[in-house]
């Protein structure tokens, strides 16, 4: 079973440009949503990404990891992680605050890593395409606001953090489509970690280059166009 399908039957997902009321096959509750699977089985972001958000931040508690992508990389290794997913808006945000505050960033992890599951939890699956505004960036710029306690009213750091989430828009959009939950949330944790440098100071660990070994997962993966794609799996 192909790990971006269906999670109730295997069957591919297609999206609607319209939104429709559909019912979650898991939890029964009725939401309006743009995707389903071929079979008609919707499955609605909570019920696809809750147990990933709490592995992601039991992870994230007990860690000492001072480079970001690796820890994004034994996050997405999670049996409750899926390839595509929105569990992925608060996986980007988490591996940046755990680096952080493993990098010498002043902050208290346990709190911020709540605030940080409870914000992404907000941003819907399918973001990047419906809203032109991947949740990858959007997780990069909840780091952001959360490590520097922006609010609405901060006159600094309320344009860091957009300018942070603009940078990692540009870096996706130059990408292309389609969607990859991996390689967007690879783009946006570099780019994040170089922001992060030049503005506050910290300076995160990050490997040379980063391999990803998601591609035969993948039915939309644009291989040689990524700038991670590997030949060979590495998980």
């Amino acid at each position: 079973m192909a790990t971006e399908a269906c999670l109730i039957c295997g069957a591919p997902l297609f999206y609607l440009e319209q939104g429709a009321e559909m019912e979650c096959a898991s939890c029964h509750k009725r939401f309006i949503s743009n995707a389903s699977c071929e079979n008609g089985h919707f499955i609605c972001d909570v019920c696809h990404g809750e147990l990933g958000i709490q592995a992601i931040r039991d992870l994230c508690q007990r860690e000492t990891e001072m480079d970001p992508i690796r820890l994004a990389q034994r996050m997405m290794a999670l049996p409750a992680v899926h390839l595509h997913g929105p569990e992925h808006h608060v996986l980007v945000g988490s591996a940046l605050l755990t680096a952080y505050h493993n990098a010498g960033g002043r902050l208290d992890k346990t709190a911020a890593l709540e605030e940080m599951a409870r914000r992404g939890r907000e941003v819907p699956g399918g973001a990047c395409g419906f809203w032109g505004c991947c949740g990858a960036a959007i997780s990069a710029g909840i780091y952001w606001s959360i490590a520097t306690d922006t609010t609405p009213l901060d006159q600094k750091n309320w344009g860091l953090a957009n300018r942070l989430v603009a940078a990692c828009l540009e870096e996706i959009g130059g990408v292309g489509g389609p969607r990859c939950c991996k390689r967007d949330s690879f783009l946006a944790i570099q780019t994040a970690v170089i922001f992060t440098k030049e503005h506050l100071g910290v300076a995160m660990a990050v490997p040379q280059r980063v391999q990803c070994g998601y591609f035969s997962q993948n039915a939309e993966c644009i291989q040689a166009g990524c700038p991670f794609y590997s030949k060979e799996e590495l998980r």
